[in-house]
């Protein structure tokens, strides 16, 4: 008998028992290493190899509410309370993106890509090539600021490969992060980079079928819990909770809203856009993700520079705005300038300028000033040529890209690839290298001026300590002395180029050159003729605007084309529980279907869906204790034709003295069950065991597809429930309590459990463990 136990209760084998630091309150398993990412109950992000060497720890400074990898493994989303989606090196956990898309907690993530290999006529495997690297060298990185911490502009800082392959979509294949947050919000990036919809679950209305068709219900109040897409692309699952109300039109002007009771509900979106025009949004995601990130290297460059030039600046006036003091001190009407033009005139210097050059400036302050003022124009040219005039060179030829794109409008029109908003941006971004020419001229003028300023200032002060004149001192040019008093003396065009004032200022040009610049424009083709007229960051300014113009139409177009294709009364959330359904233990996964094909000749398998879900005690009458597992709630008519013309349900009962903790879909239709001890006593926390069910032996019941207000669907299986037994089921026995997360990995057949004493213990579910041992 013993020996039978023993059978029966380790038919899986405990790899690891080991502390952790703190309570995990999410975790996940990398897709394709053996790589373990979890989330402590402080916030902190963990990445520990299958062996439990912790290989770097994150804290991004705010509350994390979840998780999910990126399907190559490279990259890791995180999501926080705020809101933010940010992305993470698996190398070094070190940020290499974010994005603001939710206004509340991100509560679920979902990162999935396409699974099928894009053909073309010939049967040949079609890729996207991205053609900017053949023509220019890898673009420009964010320049470095001084006291800039890595991550502040939400891109990662500092030269890693890293961070160019997540932009280098080209080698990816088509993939999609679904984000939901808990007001009923659901984002889409391509890449997880590129924001490409986002919808409300709350604005949509479901037809109820088999009823009268002036009849639709919708959500109220609710909030995400789940979402997962299909592995085509063409589906979205969302679990959500919230309040189902019916609104009847039984007239033209009068309609009735019923209100129902507080449920947690599951929806499908149609998604198929993202398949069908996945071509084609492959290609402006790669642009436009790629713009966006050099437009982050120009508004960065534009920030150093403008620092830097200022605190040269700052230097020069600290220096030199002494002397106005010592004019006025001395009882002189005049100003530097003049005092500076009678020096460089020959006549008498003024006790105040003697002063100034010889006491308060000095040969070592002239020096010094010379090289602040001098350095910080070579950093600016530097910072041009390897950092701004890169980036929008780039930025305009990849703008050319999509405007030739944006004419083929039988492909892209579709997906808001606007002709005219294109156009548009196109031609900012080649009046940005116009502008970044002219500062490079304005800059070099300038540092030049200032040189020969100093210079001349060198050679005074030895004059007028009646020193030796040093043969090293640099030669002047008198009249670029006068011009550098008259016009930068006490004026910055530099700073004014690069300063981005709310005021409406702009640059005088003579009605001459206005009028010739705008003959030019017209014959080329152009209509901004006024670009003379505005500074570098107000040319920025336009140019960031108008990309933001032309990308959100795909954005709002795509948004517009993701709809809601049925919703589901799962079960209701009495008031007890209601607080407490976002940690209602949930799963939803896709497996192919071998048995129903698309024909003999492609590979091709009918995707079917299980969602599973904790029923809380008190839903229904007569059920406690259950799991409820929904299949082919994604249904079409593809689905149809191939056999599934029902949506089926199964009730399963916890073996008694038994509650689940968590649950997890699991490889080949099959779900891994948390359970914990409920005879536990005072003296001990209890033990808990982990079942694997395979639910293609379970006895599905087909359900209706009727729907009507509270009409739980559910609650016509209460008279066939399957009680589980753990004798009959696959089963070990665990000398802990556990808690949620449970975190299985269907690529390596391991699953990690969390005790409630703060351990981790890895189990392999396949007896197979070669795999999974090598990889240590």
């Amino acid at each position: 008998m013993e020996t039978d136990e023993a059978q029966r209760v380790l038919p899986f084998q405990l790899q690891f028992d080991k502390p952790v630091a703190s309570q995990i309150k999410i975790a996940e398993w990398n897709p394709e290493k053996d790589l373990l990412a979890m989330v402590t109950e402080d916030s902190k992000i963990l990445l520990h190899r299958f062996n439990w060497q912790r290989l770097w720890t994150v804290s991004p400074g705010k509350s994390i509410t979840s998780l999910c990898w990126r399907p190559d493994g490279k990259a890791i989303a995180v999501g926080l309370e705020d809101g933010t989606v940010s992305l993470h090196d698996v190398e070094n956990g070190k940020l290499l993106r974010s994005l603001k898309s939710h206004g509340v907690a991100v509560v679920s993530l979902n990162w999935e890509e396409d699974g099928q290999m894009t053909k073309d006529e010939q049967g040949s495997i079609s890729t996207y090539e991205d053609r900017t690297p053949h023509f220019f060298p890898p673009p420009p990185r964010v320049p470095r600021m001084p006291g800039l911490v890595s991550g502040d502009t939400g891109f990662i800082d500092d030269s890693e490969d890293s961070f160019r392959e997540l932009s280098n979509s080209s080698q990816q294949r088509f993939n999609i992060l679904c984000s939901g947050d808990k007001d009923g919000f659901i984002c889409f990036s391509i890449f997880g980079i590129f924001p490409i919809g986002k919808i409300n679950i709350h604005n949509f209305c479901v037809p109820t079928p088999l009823m009268d068709t002036k009849t639709e219900c919708r959500l109220q109040n609710a909030s995400v819990h789940k979402v997962a897409l299909s592995k085509d692309l063409c589906h979205l699952i969302v679990i959500c909770s919230g309040e189902l109300s019916e609104d009847r039109k039984e007239s033209e002007n009068r309609s009735m809203t019923q209100h129902g009771v507080r449920g947690l509900h599951c929806t499908v979106l149609d998604t198929s856009i993202f398949w069908k025009r996945k071509n084609e949004l492959h290609q402006v995601a790669q642009q436009a993700s790629n713009i966006e990130e050099l437009v982050e290297v120009i508004r960065a460059s534009l920030s150093v520079m403008h620092k830097q030039w200022s605190d040269a600046m700052h230097t020069f006036h600290e220096k030199f705005d002494s002397l106005s003091n010592l004019i006025i001190d001395n009882g002189l009407d005049s100003c530097p300038q003049e005092e500076f033009l009678s020096l460089l005139g020959g006549a008498r210097t003024s006790p105040a300028v003697h002063q100034f050059l010889v006491n308060s400036l000095g040969e070592v302050g002239v020096k010094r000033v010379s090289k602040a003022v001098c350095g910080a124009g070579k950093e600016l040219q530097l910072i041009v040529l390897n950092h701004l005039q890169p980036a929008a060179e780039i930025i305009a030829f990849r703008m050319g890209e999509l405007r030739g794109l944006s004419r083929w409008r039988a492909r892209y029109q579709g997906i808001g690839l606007d002709e005219a908003l294109i156009n548009s941006a196109t031609e900012k971004a080649g009046m940005i290298l116009i502008q970044v020419e002219r500062f490079i001229r304005v800059l070099s003028t300038v540092v030049q001026q200032f040189s020969n300023f100093f210079n001349w200032l060198l050679k005074c002060i030895k004059l007028l300590m009646s020193e030796p004149s040093d043969h090293h001192l640099l030669l002047y040019n008198s009249e670029l002395v006068v011009i550098f008093l008259k016009f930068l003396y006490d004026q910055d065009p530099v700073k004014q180029l690069l300063e981005a004032s709310e005021a409406d200022d702009h640059i005088e040009v003579g009605l001459e050159t206005m009028q010739r610049v705008k003959e030019l424009v017209q014959f080329g083709g152009f209509s901004d003729f006024e670009y003379l007229q505005r500074t570098l960051a107000k040319e920025f300014q336009q140019v960031e605007s108008s990309f933001k113009e032309a990308f959100l139409m795909p954005f709002t177009t795509i948004s517009r084309k993701i709809l809601c294709g049925d919703l589901l009364p799962l079960c209701p959330l009495p008031p007890s529980s209601a607080s407490l359904s976002s940690t209602i233990p949930m799963s939803v996964s896709y497996y192919e279907d071998a048995s129903q094909s698309v024909s003999s000749h492609q590979s091709q398998h009918m995707l079917l869906d299980y969602i599973s879900f904790q029923i809380p005690d008190d839903s229904f009458s007569g059920v406690s204790n259950c799991i409820g597992i929904v299949r082919g709630f994604v249904h079409d008519s593809i689905s149809v034709k191939r056999g599934y013309t029902s949506l089926e349900a199964v009730l399963l009962c916890v073996p008694g003295g038994y509650c689940c903790a968590d649950l997890s879909l699991y490889k080949e239709s099959q779900i891994v069950l948390l359970l914990n001890e409920t005879t536990a006593t005072s003296e001990s926390s209890g033990n808990a065991s982990m079942m694997i069910v395979q639910a293609n032996d379970l006895p599905f019941v087909s359900i209706s597809r009727s729907t009507g207000l509270n009409y739980w669907k559910l609650h016509q299986l209460e008279d066939s429930v399957v009680h589980l037994q753990m004798e009959n089921e696959k089963v070990r026995s665990i000398p802990h309590s556990v808690i949620a997360p449970l975190a299985v990995s269907s690529s390596r057949g391991v699953a990690c459990v969390f005790a409630a004493r703060k351990r981790a213990l890895v189990y392999i579910l396949e007896e197979d463990e070669d795999e999974v041992s090598d990889a240590e």
